[in-house]
Parts: C-alpha cells; structure tokens; sequence
C-alpha cells in the first residue's frame, strides 16, 4: 500500500513538473516582441509537445526484457520523459528534421494577426 502510495504521489509531482516547465516556457513565449515571433514559437512548442508524445507512446510499445536500461522504475521514467521532451525540442526547432506541423500552424494563422 505504501508503495503505490509513493508511486502515485511521485506521478503527481512530475507531471506537476512538467507542467511548471510548461507554463515557463508559454511565459518566455509571452515576452517575445511581434505577435508572428510568438506564433512561430507557439507552433514549435506545440510541434514539439506532439513529438513528445508520440515518442513516449511509442516508448510504451517495447519489449523491455533484457534491455540497456533494465527494469523501468520511476528514475528510469523520469529520465525517459526528461530525454523525449528534449529530443522533441530539437527535432522541432530544426528545419531540416521538423515534421513541418509548426510552419503549417504558422501559415495558417498568419493571416489573422495584425501588426
């Protein structure tokens, strides 16, 4: 009981993490000068977020026995989310790896932006 007590309060606290990570990023993204400066960056930050969860889903689809990592345990967890999210980051900021979700939200709503 103990254990799934400290394994739920651990998840809490990391997506609670996560979360705060989000929040300052959205807040750096607020302090950018020129609306079409933030919407580039909403749409990489929202390409980003989509390769991060593609990743960890795909992550989820492994067959974990006898592997590099060993058991998943929530050190393991966290590392994994820490590495997607980064991967995410880079993959979305790069033109030449982008999956090109962000330049089409950016196309899309140029348009309604008056500067």
């Amino acid at each position: 009981m103990e254990n799934s007590i400290s394994s739920v309060s651990s998840n809490v606290l990391n997506h609670q993490g996560l979360v705060n990570n989000d929040a300052q990023v959205f807040n750096k993204i607020k302090e950018s000068c020129g609306q079409k400066a933030q919407l580039k960056k909403i749409g990489q930050e929202f390409e980003s977020m989509f390769i991060t969860k593609m990743l960890t889903l795909m992550d989820k689809t492994v067959d974990r026995e006898g592997g590099v990592l060993g058991e998943d345990t929530k050190y393991v967890d966290t590392f994994k989310n820490h590495v997607f999210q980064e991967m995410g980051r880079q993959l979305s900021s790069n033109p030449h790896t982008s999956i090109g979700m962000a330049s089409q939200i950016y196309k899309q709503m140029e348009r309604y932006i008056q500067e």
